[in-house]
Formats: structure tokens, sequence, C-alpha cells
């Protein structure tokens, strides 16, 4: 049986902007990594079939032993389905040498009206089971975070 993880946030901004912080590279690369690491786009195309590469380096290796390196998780991400501005759907693979890491996760990004802000529900599914689901859900709400700070500073 696959795994499910996922997470949700009430930001203060509403879908339109929401959507296009997780469409612009720039703005990725500012709220994408969670707490305690650092990201770099290597690779941009966003549209459908298009994606990207993200290098994510922990600030602290010693803590948070990478899945690609010492210091560093490396995912591939395609654009599975884009539907401005209510749903993305992303499928992210990691380079690691660790089977337990293999796979092809999928990460559907739900975006829903919520008043004068944005409802942005986050799941994960068919998780490697490398991937601590705590962690991972952690990792989650605080990319989430990241975003409402982002977005509501912008708004």
């Amino acid at each position: 049986m696959s795994r499910s993880d996922r997470a949700s946030r009430l930001i203060a901004a509403p879908p339109a902007t929401v959507y296009g912080a997780l469409l612009d590279r720039e703005s990725l690369e500012a709220w994408l990594p969670p707490e305690g690491m650092r990201g770099r786009v290597e690779r941009w195309d966003p549209r459908p079939g298009g994606g990207f590469r993200m290098v994510l380096t922990y600030l602290d290796a010693l803590d948070s032993p990478g899945k690609t390196s010492d210091a560093t998780d490396v995912v591939d991400v395609s654009f599975a389905e884009l539907v401005p501005p209510e749903r993305m759907v992303q499928k992210a693979r990691f380079e690691a040498d660790d089977p337990s890491y293999a796979g092809t996760m999928t990460m559907t990004w739900h975006l829903a009206s919520a008043g004068a802000g944005t409802e942005v529900t986050v799941t994960a599914t068919d998780v490697p089971p490398g991937i601590d689901q705590a962690a991972h859900e952690a990792g989650i709400a605080s990319s989430l975070a990241n975003l409402a700070s982002y977005v509501e500073a912008a708004d």
C-alpha cells in the first residue's frame, strides 16, 4: 500500500497570487526549501510536461544527512497537471543511490478560496519508504509557512 503524507495552511492571499508563487522560479527558490535548508533551481520549464530540478542543501549536514549526498537532496520534478489557480500536480524523483528513496512521488497542490485567503493543501502519494513520515509532513508544513510569509509580504 502506498503512503500519503499531507499538510495544509490558510494563506492570507488570493489563489492567483499563491499559484503564481508556485510557478515562479525565484519565488520557488525562496519559499520551497523547508527550515534548515536552502534551494537552488538548476532547470526551469514551467509548463505541462515541463518541470524543474532543485538542489536542496542542508545548512547543518551533520544533523540531517541528505538523500543524494551528505549535505544535499536533488529532486527532479515534472509538472503533470497545471490548473490555475486551483491545482498543480507534480511528479518528484530524488536522485539517490539508496533504493529506499527510489520511485516517483506525486505531489498534489490544491488551492481553494477561503474568504479573502487561500486554503492550500499538499498531498504527497507514493512516498518512498526511506522518507520519514513525520519529518516529511513537518517539511511540507515548513514550506507552506514559508510560502505564506512570502506571498503575504508581497500582497
